[in-house]
């Protein structure tokens, strides 16, 4: 294992931080814990990769609140994608101009 930040996945909604720090303590120094609300998973950064690994090793697949945890190697974060060009649904669309317009969702449709 190359890095020390892990995901943590599969998470009953309800967890808090102090829990998680709980969980991964007897496995190492934690640099930091960051979950995502209302989401399911979190991310736990560790002090060395030595650590990471074993507390990944340790709780990947065990029962956390009547969840089975699912604990892997966090990916480096991507840029988000972006959507058509500079319209909110796929370019540079009018919206509303009826007629033969390329307007709306679809193109050339008729607005009543």
């Amino acid at each position: 294992m190359e890095g020390k930040r892990l995901y943590v996945g599969n998470l009953p909604y309800s967890t808090n931080e102090t829990q998680i720090r709980d969980l991964f303590a007897p496995y190492g120094t934690i640099d930091s814990v960051k979950l995502i609300e209302q989401k399911g998973f979190g991310f736990v950064e560790m002090s060395t990769s030595e650590e990471a690994q074993n507390a990944m090793d340790s709780l990947n697949q065990t029962d956390f609140g009547g969840r089975t945890l699912r604990i892997d190697e966090a990916r480096p974060m991507q840029p988000r994608r972006e959507f058509g060009g500079s319209g909110g649904f796929g370019g540079n669309r009018s919206y509303g101009s009826g007629g033969n317009s390329s307007g709306g969702f679809g193109g050339n449709r008729r607005r009543y």
